[in-house]
């Protein structure tokens, strides 16, 4: 036999379920508010039920007191049962449905009441204000009980007072009415309880759709482990609302953008600025892995709609894949480049032992100065007129790789750069990138060719990078500066459309432009501004006057 299973036991409290905890409570809320609403309404009912009693038997004390014999018949006749004062004051009782009609005189004495012993006695109550000339409501009680009385000074033609009336309404008929009232409020009541019960548990169905049926524990969990993920990944999140207002910004999404929290509530083009990254974010460009720029950084964003209208955009940062990328194609161009000259070494050292074995000393001498002088000449040409190591490097090693691919390179007649340059490696990306652009542009044509200048004026850095490619169409001169444009198949490893982008970013950062037009002779030509790119204000160098770089690949191997 099965083990019996052991009992449930009998949990107390609020239920777990989020539906079931706002049913309750609206229930609660809506009973609570239709009590409140029946005792605020019964306290003034059974008030103004009171006034309206008072009001009642002022009016018949005030309509008795008008009575013209009535005066006459209290001053010429003694107080009787039978006397004309107690039969006028029954007729109107009767007719109004009083409780009492109390003719008194001056001194307290009763003329009439309906307990005919009492005619001839002193009033119970005290009849002071009444026979002083004041009218009085209020609630009392007397030989008959509790009563709503009103009484009022009794006249004679002359206006003296000689007595006064005195009318009471049976206190037992207004609390009869205000019973007789309340089933009927009950019955609003209890209606207006359904009506909210069944509003609050539509309420509650939607919610239950909503939560999923999850409990209260339930969504502060998700809550807390949602904050710990989204600010614990390394991964930029950026949620939006149907507005498009960015709702939500992680700690990781804040580095990449630069920005803070304050930007919560504000657009992406409010937050960030007219550009490539706040159309992204805003769906205005769709795709998936989109590139963009933001800063010095290279993004990847993701954007994908959520069921409210709103929007998730996911940011990765691939500056130093995007590095290493670039750095990968300089290696193999320079690969390429050393390989060739291995090829075109093997070539020469043969030449060389041939020459030797043939003993031609004297051309053999000629040969290897020739050689070796055209080596130095062109690093000698370049670190002349530019001092900065980092650069010249740059342009010499970048000769080699263009002589490779058939195109020469060579700096301008004009170009002299100081070695005072305030970020030499910033320079070096902008010139590096402009160069492999331009490369890339002319390489297979015939007399392919690639200029450099760079030169100083006073602080600020021009450069120039000039080749003989197809040029740019007047149509993309600022599209080829937007991140991820670009004409050209991408490599397997990265993608394109970003050198330019980032060059122009440089150079707006620091103050200054990066601009396309078309080259004298065809071609384009790249120029780039950068103000304050140079340290201290020395005087102004010379323009050079060596002889330029040779203008054909062949030569400038």
């Amino acid at each position: 036999m099965s083990p019996t299973p052991p009992a449930r036991r009998l949990r107390l409290g609020l239920p777990r379920r989020v539906f079931s905890q706002v049913l309750l409570m609206q229930v609660a809320i809506a009973a609570g508010v239709a009590v409140l609403a029946t005792g605020l309404f019964l306290a003034p009912l059974s008030n103004q039920l009171d006034d309206q009693a008072m009001r009642r038997a002022l009016a018949i004390a005030q309509t008795t007191a008008q009575l013209p014999d009535l005066a006459k018949d209290l001053r010429d006749t003694p107080p009787s049962p039978d006397g004309p004062v107690q039969q006028e004051a029954e007729r109107i009782r009767k007719a109004t449905k009083a409780e009492y009609i109390v003719v008194m005189d001056w001194r307290g004495v009763r003329w009439s009441h309906t307990d005919r012993k009492q005619i001839g006695g002193i009033v119970s109550t005290d009849p002071g204000q009444a026979l002083a000339g004041k009218e009085v409501m209020e609630i009392d009680s007397g030989t008959l009980g509790r009563s709503a009385r009103g009484k009022v000074p009794l006249r004679d033609s002359d206006g003296t007072v000689i007595g006064a009336v005195s009318v009471g309404i049976a206190y037992d008929s207004v609390r009869a009415r205000l019973i007789h009232a309340i089933p009927g409020l009950l019955a609003y009541a209890g209606g207006a309880l359904a009506v909210g019960a069944l509003a609050a548990w539509l309420i509650s169905r939607r919610v239950h759709r909503q939560t999923r049926d999850l409990a209260f524990s339930d969504i502060a969990a998700l809550l807390s482990e949602r904050e710990a993920m989204l600010h614990g990944i390394r991964e930029g999140v950026v949620a939006l609302d149907r507005a498009g207002r960015i709702r939500l910004v992680n700690d990781e999404a804040q580095r990449l953008l630069g920005i803070g929290e304050a930007v919560v509530g504000r657009s992406p083009d409010e937050a960030l600025g007219a550009g490539r990254t706040a159309d992204v974010l805003a769906g205005r460009v769709t795709g998936t892995d989109l590139l963009t720029v933001r800063g010095q950084r290279v993004l990847v964003a993701n954007r994908m709609p959520t069921d409210d209208g709103g929007a998730v955009a996911t940011l990765r940062d691939r500056t130093e894949l995007e590095q290493l990328g670039r750095e990968l194609d300089s290696t193999r161009g320079l690969i390429d480049a050393l390989r060739a000259q291995d090829h075109e070494h093997a070539n020469r050292m043969h030449t060389l032992l041939g020459l030797l074995e043939l003993e031609m000393y004297d051309d053999a001498a000629d040969f290897v100065g020739e050689v070796v002088g055209d080596h130095r000449a062109t690093a000698e040409q370049v670190t002349e007129r530019i001092e900065d190591p980092l650069l010249a490097a740059l342009l010499v090693g970048k000769a080699t790789v263009a002589a490779e691919r058939g195109v020469a390179l060579w700096v301008s007649d004009r170009t002299r750069l100081p070695d005072r340059l305030v970020d030499p490696q910033g320079l070096v990306t902008v010139v590096g990138n402009l160069v492999d652009n331009a490369l890339d542009a002319v390489a297979g044509k015939p007399h392919a060719r690639v200029e450099v200048e760079l030169r100083a004026e006073g602080r600020t850095a021009i450069l120039r990078v000039r080749d003989t490619g197809p040029g740019i169409p007047p149509e993309h001169r600022e599209l080829v500066f937007t991140t991820g444009w670009s004409t050209k198949k991408p490599p397997a490893h990265r993608e394109r459309g970003i050198g330019l982008s980032l060059v122009r970013r440089l150079a707006e950062r620091q103050g200054g432009s990066a601009t396309v037009g078309e080259a004298h002779g065809g071609g384009a030509e790249f120029t780039v501004v950068l103000p304050e790119a140079l340290a201290g204000a020395g005087p102004e160098p010379a323009v050079s006057t060596v002889p330029s770089a040779p203008q054909t690949a062949e030569e400038g191997s």
